[in-house]
Protein backbone atom coordinates (compact mmCIF):
# COMPACT_ATOMS: atom_id res chain seq x y z
CA UNK A 1 0.00 0.00 0.00
CA UNK A 2 1.27 3.41 -0.91
CA UNK A 3 1.09 6.34 1.44
CA UNK A 4 2.29 9.90 1.75
CA UNK A 5 4.78 11.05 4.29
CA UNK A 6 3.32 14.58 4.25
CA UNK A 7 -0.18 15.95 3.69
CA UNK A 8 -1.15 17.42 0.33
CA UNK A 9 -4.08 19.42 -1.00
CA UNK A 10 -6.87 17.46 -2.58
CA UNK A 11 -6.83 16.79 -6.32
CA UNK A 12 -10.07 17.76 -8.02
CA UNK A 13 -13.11 19.81 -7.15
CA UNK A 14 -15.72 18.70 -4.64
CA UNK A 15 -18.35 20.39 -6.84
CA UNK A 16 -18.66 17.22 -8.91
CA UNK A 17 -19.43 14.91 -5.98
CA UNK A 18 -21.12 12.47 -5.51
CA UNK A 19 -19.67 10.63 -8.49
CA UNK A 20 -22.60 8.41 -9.39
CA UNK A 21 -25.23 7.95 -12.05
CA UNK A 22 -28.12 10.40 -11.97
CA UNK A 23 -31.35 9.09 -10.45
CA UNK A 24 -33.51 10.56 -13.21
CA UNK A 25 -32.89 11.55 -16.80
CA UNK A 26 -35.00 14.69 -16.62
CA UNK A 27 -34.02 17.62 -14.47
CA UNK A 28 -36.12 18.90 -11.61
CA UNK A 29 -37.44 22.43 -11.18
CA UNK A 30 -36.14 23.47 -7.78
CA UNK A 31 -37.70 26.94 -7.60
CA UNK A 32 -40.41 28.90 -9.37
CA UNK A 33 -40.57 32.70 -9.65
CA UNK A 34 -42.84 34.57 -7.26
CA UNK A 35 -46.39 34.91 -8.58
CA UNK A 36 -47.51 38.41 -9.52
CA UNK A 37 -51.33 38.64 -9.20
CA UNK A 38 -51.48 41.72 -11.45
CA UNK A 39 -50.22 39.71 -14.47
CA UNK A 40 -52.42 37.21 -16.37
CA UNK A 41 -52.03 33.45 -15.88
CA UNK A 42 -48.98 32.13 -17.74
CA UNK A 43 -46.58 29.19 -17.90
CA UNK A 44 -43.65 29.45 -15.51
CA UNK A 45 -41.62 26.58 -16.98
CA UNK A 46 -41.73 23.80 -19.54
CA UNK A 47 -39.64 20.79 -20.49
CA UNK A 48 -36.81 21.04 -23.04
CA UNK A 49 -34.11 18.59 -24.08
CA UNK A 50 -30.58 19.51 -25.17
CA UNK A 51 -30.36 18.49 -28.83
CA UNK A 52 -26.80 19.65 -29.45
CA UNK A 53 -24.55 22.65 -29.89
CA UNK A 54 -23.49 24.84 -32.78
CA UNK A 55 -21.97 28.28 -33.29
CA UNK A 56 -23.22 31.62 -34.52
CA UNK A 57 -21.58 34.77 -35.88
CA UNK A 58 -23.05 37.93 -34.41
CA UNK A 59 -22.14 41.58 -34.07
CA UNK A 60 -21.01 42.49 -30.56
CA UNK A 61 -22.70 45.48 -28.95
CA UNK A 62 -20.41 46.41 -26.07
CA UNK A 63 -19.61 50.13 -25.99
CA UNK A 64 -16.11 50.79 -24.71
CA UNK A 65 -14.84 47.33 -25.65
CA UNK A 66 -12.32 46.47 -28.36
CA UNK A 67 -14.83 44.11 -29.98
CA UNK A 68 -17.60 46.72 -30.18
CA UNK A 69 -19.36 46.70 -33.60
CA UNK A 70 -17.29 43.69 -34.72
CA UNK A 71 -18.37 40.16 -35.58
CA UNK A 72 -17.72 37.52 -32.93
CA UNK A 73 -18.23 33.74 -32.99
CA UNK A 74 -20.09 32.26 -30.01
CA UNK A 75 -21.19 28.78 -29.03
CA UNK A 76 -24.94 28.22 -28.67
CA UNK A 77 -27.03 25.34 -27.34
CA UNK A 78 -29.89 23.91 -29.40
CA UNK A 79 -32.94 22.93 -27.32
CA UNK A 80 -35.89 20.82 -28.47
CA UNK A 81 -39.25 21.11 -26.78
CA UNK A 82 -41.86 18.37 -27.18
CA UNK A 83 -45.43 19.45 -28.02
CA UNK A 84 -47.30 20.39 -24.87
CA UNK A 85 -50.87 19.39 -24.04
CA UNK A 86 -52.80 20.92 -21.15
CA UNK A 87 -54.15 18.11 -18.99
CA UNK A 88 -55.51 20.19 -16.15
CA UNK A 89 -55.04 22.93 -13.61
CA UNK A 90 -54.42 22.95 -9.86
CA UNK A 91 -55.92 25.55 -7.54
CA UNK A 92 -53.89 26.43 -4.45
CA UNK A 93 -54.86 28.01 -1.14
CA UNK A 94 -52.62 29.97 1.22
CA UNK A 95 -52.30 28.34 4.66
CA UNK A 96 -50.16 29.29 7.67
CA UNK A 97 -47.76 26.52 6.57
CA UNK A 98 -47.52 27.65 2.93
CA UNK A 99 -49.42 26.81 -0.26
CA UNK A 100 -51.68 23.73 -0.32
CA UNK A 101 -53.45 22.19 -3.32
CA UNK A 102 -57.18 22.88 -3.02
CA UNK A 103 -58.71 21.36 -6.16
CA UNK A 104 -57.60 19.61 -9.37
CA UNK A 105 -59.47 20.40 -12.59
CA UNK A 106 -58.82 17.91 -15.41
CA UNK A 107 -59.31 18.37 -19.16
CA UNK A 108 -62.19 16.53 -20.87
CA UNK A 109 -60.14 15.08 -23.74
CA UNK A 110 -58.09 12.74 -21.49
CA UNK A 111 -58.53 9.01 -21.94
CA UNK A 112 -58.87 6.58 -19.05
CA UNK A 113 -55.37 5.22 -19.73
CA UNK A 114 -53.90 8.70 -19.42
CA UNK A 115 -55.72 9.37 -16.16
CA UNK A 116 -54.48 6.09 -14.68
CA UNK A 117 -50.87 7.26 -15.13
CA UNK A 118 -51.31 9.93 -12.47
CA UNK A 119 -52.05 7.50 -9.62
CA UNK A 120 -50.20 4.42 -8.38
CA UNK A 121 -52.11 1.14 -7.86
CA UNK A 122 -54.95 2.46 -9.98
CA UNK A 123 -56.69 -0.91 -10.44
CA UNK A 124 -57.81 -1.03 -6.81
CA UNK A 125 -59.08 2.56 -6.75
CA UNK A 126 -60.83 2.81 -10.12
CA UNK A 127 -64.15 3.77 -8.49
CA UNK A 128 -62.43 6.57 -6.55
CA UNK A 129 -60.85 7.82 -9.78
CA UNK A 130 -64.25 8.41 -11.36
CA UNK A 131 -65.09 10.75 -8.50
CA UNK A 132 -61.77 12.57 -8.74
CA UNK A 133 -62.23 13.37 -12.41
CA UNK A 134 -65.80 14.66 -12.18
CA UNK A 135 -64.53 18.25 -12.38
CA UNK A 136 -63.25 18.73 -15.92
CA UNK A 137 -61.76 21.62 -17.81
CA UNK A 138 -62.89 22.20 -21.38
CA UNK A 139 -59.81 23.04 -23.46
Amino acid sequence: MSHRKFSAPRHGSMAFYPKKRAARHRGKVKAFPKDDPSKPVHLTCFLAYKAGMTHIVREADRPGSKINKKEVVEAVTVLETPPMIVVGAVGYIETPFGLRALVNVWAQHLSEECRRRFYKNCSSISSILRGLFKYTLSV
